[in-house]
């Protein structure tokens, strides 16, 4: 708030001290020290309209801070209240579709059926198709698209896999290389090599791990073999030997690399 010349008051003249009388402190003033007033007198015209303008509209101001505060506060409470919840139901339903699906890898003598309750649920528990559905935007719902995806895979249900293998999305590198191989691998089942080729090398390139690296590595030099790419191959295949020759695929790569050659 301003607090130059006030309106309604009119400060009194100062005094000559030597003669006691009063004079006008502006009178001698040079033009600088004018030009300062003239500021002053204005900052404090403006200060009087902005004071009159809040007064005249306090209600819609604080209508809008209120506003904003409601907004702040309904979020933080949906976070709290809502989403929080709706994610540990979400993932409590899960937990039944995840125990079709570990068994389904461990018993391949039930396998395609353990796959087939991994999707549509069990036990009066949702699949993993029934918690996509249900809640949608729930951590639990982003990694059913992936039981789901591999799911559709193993049944060869191939664009199906497709789909919800690309709705999955996860900060895990190791998992997410998975998937986007486990994309690769559908496309190679679709005879649509070219996109198995480049989903292959996608996977290679989001992490380097001694697991998916060499697994993808090898599978995108069969794929460029068939291809007729063998420049290419060889140099997926010369990778695996000079840098995973502990791996599974490293049993087999001088063979690979006498056909890339």
């Amino acid at each position: 708030m301003a607090t130059y010349n006030k309106r309604g008051y009119k400060a009194p003249k100062p005094k000559d001290e030597e003669t006691g009388n009063e004079f006008d402190q502006y009178a001698n003033v040079e033009a600088g020290d004018s030009a300062t007033a003239e500021v002053f007198n204005s900052l404090d015209q403006s200060a009087n309209r902005v004071e009159g303008w809040v007064a005249r509209n306090s209600k819609a101001i604080f209508g809008v801070v209120g506003a904003v505060a409601l907004v702040t506060l309904g979020y933080v409470g949906y976070g709290k209240f809502v989403v929080e919840p709706k994610n540990e139901e979400a993932a409590e339903q899960l937990t039944q579709a995840q125990s079709y699906y570990v068994e389904a890898l461990n018993n391949p003598t039930d396998k395609i059926k353990n796959f087939e309750l991994a999707l549509e649920g069990g036990e009066g528990k949702l699949g993993a198709l029934g918690v996509i559905e249900n809640y949608k935007g729930t951590d639990a719902a982003n990694l059913a698209e992936y039981y789901a995806g591999v799911a559709y895979l193993q049944q060869n249900k191939f664009q199906d896999a497709i789909n919800h293998l690309n709705n999955f999305k996860s900060k895990d590198a190791l998992i997410n290389a998975l998937a986007i191989g486990a994309i690769g691998d559908a496309f190679s089942e679709l005879g649509q090599k070219e996109d198995a080729l480049d989903y292959y090398k996608k996977a290679v390139a989001s992490n380097t791990n001694d697991l998916t690296t060499p697994r993808f590595l090898n599978k995108a030099g069969i794929i460029a073999l068939e291809l007729g790419k063998k420049e290419e191959a060889l140099k997926f295949f010369t990778e695996i030997k000079n840098n995973y020759m502990g791996s599974p695929e490293s049993a087999v790569v001088d063979a690979m690399i006498g056909k890339a050659q």
